[in-house]
């Protein structure tokens, strides 16, 4: 497995969607658990543990509130970790995003932005990082991105709108 990614909840599984999709069509492995670092730290551990055992190659948490979950992974590993905060109606996400984007010195983590958005540039993070050591992610890589850009282009083609009054 290449990636494994830990939901706080199951209410986080409501972002993943496009980042899902991203690594279903990029060909990348990935297992999605539900996991909490405050309620099953145990639960934690060992599937960190058995994906380092694995050979893993990256670990993307998603988390809200006080998000402890990519920090007690980075802790616990040497596999680089990825977070992504979650919006949460009282504080707006700000709390998880702090809490995740302030991690001590010494045990790094890579914070993403809020909700599904960062969830999907986590993903793509992950691959990116993958890429270093496999021309065959890069190349795949490079494809995903060329058609973006042509999808772009065409939606540009399939929208563009010309106003000018003076004519």
């Amino acid at each position: 497995m290449d990636i494994l990614i830990l939901l706080g909840s199951q209410s986080d599984l409501k972002i993943t969607d496009k980042g899902l999709g991203y690594l279903k069509e990029l060909g990348i492995s990935f297992e999605l658990r539900v996991a909490s670092a405050h309620r099953t730290p145990e639960m934690v551990h060992k599937l960190i543990h058995d994906f380092d055992e694995q050979g893993g190659k990256a670990i993307i948490c998603v988390a809200g509130k006080s998000a402890h979950l990519a920090g007690v992974a980075a802790a616990a590993t040497l596999t680089p970790v990825i977070a992504v905060p979650v919006f949460n109606p009282s504080t707006a996400g700000f709390d998880a995003l702090l809490s995740m984007g302030q991690m001590p010195a010494g045990i790094p983590v890579a914070t993403m932005g809020l909700g599904g958005s960062g969830f999907a540039n986590g993903c793509l993070y992950a691959v990116h990082s993958m890429s270093v050591f496999d021309a065959s992610i890069k190349e795949k890589l490079g494809n995903f991105r060329r058609k973006m850009a042509q999808d772009v282009i065409q939606s540009d083609k399939d929208n563009q709108i010309i106003f000018n009054p003076k004519k």
